[in-house]
C-alpha cells in the first residue's frame, strides 16, 4: 500500500526496513476498508478495535454503557470516547507476545479530525511509557465519511505521527492502495 505520508527515518522502525514496509506487513487494503466501513457504520460514535499481525479484530465500544451506569466517573459518551470490553482488553494483554500479536489499536474520531488527543495519550501511557508496545491508528470521520487515518508511534518520549492513509472518499484513495499513484 502507498501512504500519503510516512516518517522517513529507519531508526524508528521495529524491524530493519522502512516504516511503510513494516506497516505493510499487517495493514492490508481489505483491513483498511473493513475499518473504514466500521467507522462509517458507527458514526457519530467512535469505533474501536485491534489490528493483529494477521487480521483485524473489531471490538464493541462500551463507553455508552459505562456512561449510563456511572455518568460521574464516565462523563463522556461514545461520541467522544472509547473503552474496550473487559474480554477485549484481556485479549489485548494476553496477545502481545503471541504468534499473531496485536500491532495497532485503532479508534475513530467523529467530526474532530484524526489526531492523537491528550486523552488518547494519557490512556496509552503509564508513568510516561506505553502500556502496550503497539502503534495507534486514529480514523477521522466527518459527516459520515472517512477523511483520513493517521498512525502514531511512541518514539523517544512522545507519540509521533508516522503515516497517513487517505480517506475512503479521497480521489487518490484507490490509486494509493493499489500503488498506482505517482507524485
Amino acid at each position: 500500500m502507498k501512504y500519503l505520508y510516512t516518517i522517513d527515518n529507519s531508526d524508528h522502525t521495529k524491524t530493519d526496513g522502512s516504516i511503510a514496509s513494516e506497516l505493510d506487513e499487517y495493514i492490508t487494503i481489505a483491513g483498511i476498508r473493513e475499518i473504514y466501513r466500521s467507522a462509517i457504520e458507527q458514526y457519530p460514535e467512535e469505533c474501536c478495535g485491534l489490528i493483529l499481525q494477521q487480521g483485524i479484530c473489531p471490538c464493541p465500544n462500551i463507553q455508552n454503557q459505562l456512561h449510563q451506569l456511572d455518568p460521574s466517573n464516565y462523563p463522556r459518551t461514545a461520541a467522544n470516547a472509547f473503552t474496550f470490553a473487559a474480554a477485549d482488553a484481556l485479549f489485548l494483554s494476553r496477545n502481545i507476545n503471541s504468534t499473531n500479536p496485536v500491532k495497532i489499536i485503532y479508534h475513530s474520531h467523529p467530526d474532530v479530525g484524526a489526531y492523537f488527543s491528550y486523552t488518547d495519550k494519557t490512556s496509552a501511557l503509564y508513568e510516561g511509557q506505553p502500556i502496550y508496545p503497539v502503534d495507534h491508528l486514529v480514523i477521522g470521520v466527518q459527516n459520515g465519511s472517512v477523511i483520513c487515518a493517521k498512525i502514531f508511534r511512541f518514539i523517544g518520549t512522545e507519540y509521533t505521527l508516522v503515516a497517513i492513509i487517505p480517506g475512503s472518499n479521497d480521489k487518490i484513495f484507490d490509486q494509493l492502495i493499489k500503488g498506482d499513484y505517482n507524485d
